[in-house]
């Protein structure tokens, strides 16, 4: 039987090429996220880990590497000069390096950030006795020693074309300002590595920009010969633990903590990769099951045969599902050499947009290796199992006759059944979600998952109508052809089914998505202009808190006739812990419009807090309420709520006045400054604040649309991931679709032939099998369409707390781009079956049996 199934395969060797295909591309990109992943973990574990070969234990203060930290003379707990010298004395310690690092961007010489704004940093230049700092030896130059003096990396310089000697403007959180380089070095710093900015100042001067004078970011300790970290640690802890929030860690905890950072990082990644490889062999399956079902009907002689000379059900069955397995053993392989160099190329295109990503040799573990065989073996057998079961139910006595065998009423009744009975209840889930005003997504989670099984269960029941109503305009259309490739397209409702089915899946999923980010969009657009009155919002583009002196600067701007800065800290209201935001107690209503539910905004002027109406609701709060916060500082404070406001997704639940919040926190983190012009957002007012912020580069201003645009940039890229799904979805379903109707041209040979010798030509055979593709492609997009609009629909509705307001948007243009690709891949997946079904001979054809 085995030898049989050997036979088998090598004599269909060509029928089963697409579904080679198919279970390769799935598999390819199973490999190729996880060679990609395990890569970069090693390149990046092994750089991070050189980071810490001279260090022993570092003392850490989180709040000095924190934009909009504690910082200044309102926090003693500082690591300082004179915390330094304690440490430097403990015994066991061989030296100490205090350390100031913070945000620094360095700009080019067209005034753009060079590298990501994430990864640029800037640290304090600390001489020898030489007046060389080892840890950063220059390649020219000098180290920094003034202000205004600083010292670039290598890969930096070289990105901005600077030489020792040029004027580079650097940045903060502040106005940019203008240095001179007088210094190029190398370093293994892994920021670097990774494609980050390093720029260093003179002590003084990074303290004065980056911190308080005297104050330090870390210490580094090395111990001496002998003396364990863990020792030197517990020496060092009682010195510095006149402030909780300071941090001591050996170098192996350091290790330890970066190696799990990356290796979330990666898995992350490695997930949203494997995530395309599922809907890949997803989609797989239908075509495996698909191929086996006609394979096993064009052989339903042989099979028989099998049965008549002795041969046991479970033979037939095993022989079926040892072809599924060689093929996928066979194609699995396959699938794990195309994804090494998947790994390959997912490293070197994240290398080019990721300037001096850490690489190293491809990673191909054995168990990446045992994975992908073992995956593309169970897809296949998976999807084989039931045309094997069909198979060994072929009675002896079907060896005197041939041909396919029609699926008994019986058996569509049984299958229309349950898939009515689940679609019914995947829809009614979906519904009583939709409605219900709680636990929506207990409903919806579920519900999903069982309507489209069962939608996709109903196919063969859906083909009809739906073919149906296309056939008069087909007819109309294309004349005979039309007509017949209308009627080609139902003949099967299982084969159309399986068929349609593998584009619905890749269509459902985009829709869904395509849909819901339209309706956030749509709401966000709508908060924006519903929420601000500012015309212009100034922030960082990292996310870090703007300097203090970017507010008053725009003040004093012609043309800006209100600002205020939007602060925050993080603050516990009656115990539970919220983002509380700040606003100019003056300017406010000018620059933001809130929809009063009960109180009066004007109560902030007061030193009353506002908050949303989601929190009075959860917290029991009203206006004239009294609540009692915990500020960070420290202190408490008894506030009374002022007012409730509609919910707002661009506020924070909790206001107060700037000037209550610098009561807790005198440099508290600047999120972002609004600012209303006397004419609106004008060019020339956009100029005058880049001017007044020394050109930042690091700083962008934007108008009512750009901010819009920004809360929904999250949306956008998970849309663009999700096309990048569709891309590779469709390619693997258009396979299928290749598949499929190659296999019917070969079943329907002789009907071609005697279509030919009524009087049909070639352009007309060639037509009705393109026809056929097509429609059969179109109904699985319009299947796929619908279905995820309603879920899309569903999901929705789960959104309207964060986002009050929000509407299932339509977006009409891009769902008919979606028909017509899903018309257009069907056309061409039919070029080659046509091509084949058009070179048929008539006589040959006709003869055949």
């Amino acid at each position: 039987m085995y030898r049989t199934a050997l036979r088998n395969l090598l004599a269909h060797k060509g029928r089963l090429l697409m579904t080679a295909l198919a279970i390769m591309l799935g598999t390819a990109f199973v490999a190729g996220s996880m060679v990609f992943s395990d890569t970069v973990d090693q390149a990046t574990r092994n750089s991070y880990s050189r980071s810490f070969d001279d260090l022993s234990v570092m003392v850490t203060d989180p709040a000095a590497n924190a934009a909009g930290g504690f910082r200044g003379p309102r926090s003693p707990a500082q690591l300082n000069e004179e915390t330094v010298a304690k440490v430097a004395a403990l015994p066991g310690v061989a030296k100490t390096r205090a350390v100031v690092s913070d945000f620094t961007g360095v700009a080019d010489k067209q005034n753009k950030l060079i590298g990501p704004a994430w990864s640029a940093r800037s640290a304090n230049f600390v001489p020898d006795a030489s007046g060389n700092d080892p840890r950063y030896p220059m390649v020219q130059g000098r180290g920094p020693r003034a202000t205004g003096e600083i010292a670039l990396d290598r890969k930096t310089a070289e990105s901005g074309g600077y030489q020792v000697g040029d004027t580079v403007r650097i940045a903060t959180n502040g106005p940019a300002v203008d240095t001179r380089l007088t210094g190029i070095f190398t370093t293994t710093d892994p920021m670097v590595a990774g494609g980050g900015s390093l720029t260093l100042l003179d002590t003084a001067s990074a303290q004065q920009a980056l911190l308080t004078p005297g104050q330090y970011s870390s210490i580094e300790v090395t111990a001496e010969p002998g003396v364990s970290a863990q020792a030197l640690r517990e020496q060092i802890t009682p010195v510095v633990a006149y402030s909780k929030r300071f941090t001591v860690q050996t170098a192996e905890q350091l290790r330890t903590a970066q190696s799990e950072t990356i290796s979330r990082r990666t898995h992350s990644l490695e997930q949203v990769l494997l995530a395309f490889a599922a809907v890949s062999l997803f989609v797989g399956i239908f075509i495996i099951a698909n191929t086996f079902t006609m394979l096993i009907a064009q052989r339903t002689k042989e099979l028989a045969l099998l049965r008549a000379i002795g041969a046991a059900r479970s033979q037939v069955t095993g022989s079926v599902l040892a072809e599924a397995a060689l093929i996928g053993l066979v194609s699995a392989a396959g699938g794990l050499l195309v994804g090494i160099g998947v790994g390959a190329g997912l490293q070197w295109g994240l290398k080019s947009v990721n300037r001096g990503m850490p690489t190293g040799s491809l990673v191909v573990s054995p168990g990446t290796t045992v994975t992908v065989l073992a995956v593309g073996v169970l897809v296949t057998v998976v999807s084989a199992l039931l045309p094997a079961v069909r198979a060994s139910r072929i009675a002896p006595v079907a060896a005197m006759s041939s041909g396919d065998r029609p699926a008994t009423p019986k058996s569509l009744l049984i299958r229309n059944s349950i898939g009515g009975l689940i679609t019914a209840l995947g829809l009614g889930l979906i519904t009583l979600g939709i409605v219900s005003d709680h636990s929506k997504q207990q409903f919806i989670r579920p519900g999903a998952p069982l309507a489209a099984i069962g939608i996709l269960i109903l196919l063969p029941l859906l083909s009809r109508p739906a073919i149906g109503l296309a056939r008069p305009v087909l007819v109309r259309l294309f004349g005979t052809p039309g007509k017949l490739a209308a009627l080609n397209a139902v003949r099967s409702p299982r084969r159309t089914a399986a068929t349609a089915g593998a584009i619905a899946i890749g269509l459902t999923l985009v829709t869904a998505m395509t849909v819901v980010g339209a309706s956030v969009t749509d709401v966000t657009a709508r908060s924006v202009d519903g929420a601000v009155k500012a015309d212009l919002a100034v922030a960082m583009t990292n996310g870090r808190g703007l300097s203090a002196q970017i507010p008053a600067d725009i003040a004093k701007v012609p043309g800006a006739t209100s600002v205020s800065a939007v602060t925050s800290m993080n603050a516990k209201v009656n115990g539970n812990p919220h983002t509380v935001e700040g606003l100019d107690a003056d300017t406010f209503d000018q620059l933001v419009k809130l929809s009063m539910t009960a109180g009066s905004a004007d109560t902030l002027k007061q030193g009353q807090l506002l908050i949303d109406a989601g929190l009075a609701k959860s917290e029991g709060l009203e206006a004239g309420s009294t609540v009692k916060m915990s500020n960070p500082d420290g202190t408490e404070s008894a506030l009374t709520v002022g007012g409730v406001f509609e919910n707002n997704q661009l506020l924070s639940p909790v206001l107060l006045a700037n000037s209550v919040i610098a009561a807790h926190n005198p440099q508290p983190f600047i999120v972002q400054a609004l600012v209303k012009g006397s004419n609106g957002p004008t060019r020339a007012l956009k100029q005058a604040i880049a001017t007044a912020t020394g050109n930042n580069p690091v700083i962008v201003i934007r108008d009512k649309q750009a901010m819009a645009d920004d809360y929904s940039s999250t949306v956008n890229a998970t849309m663009s991931l999700l096309y990048v799904m569709l891309g590779m979805s469709v390619l693997v379903a258009a396979l299928g679709v290749v598949n499929t109707m190659a296999m019917s041209v070969f079943e329907r040979k002789r009907e071609i032939g005697l279509l030919r010798a009524l009087g049909l030509d070639r352009a007309g055979v060639r037509r009705m099998v393109r026809l056929e593709s097509a429609v059969v492609s179109v109904f699985g997009a319009v299947v796929g369409m619908a279905l995820g609009s309603y879920l899309a629909k569903a999901a929705v509705s789960t959104l309207s707390v964060p986002l009050p307001g929000i509407s299932t948007v339509l977006p009409f243009g891009e769902l008919l781009l979606f028909l017509v690709t899903a018309g257009v891949v069907g056309t061409i997946a039919g070029l080659w079956p046509a091509r084949q079904a058009a070179g048929t001979d008539i006589l040959h054809s006709i003869s055949a049996s």
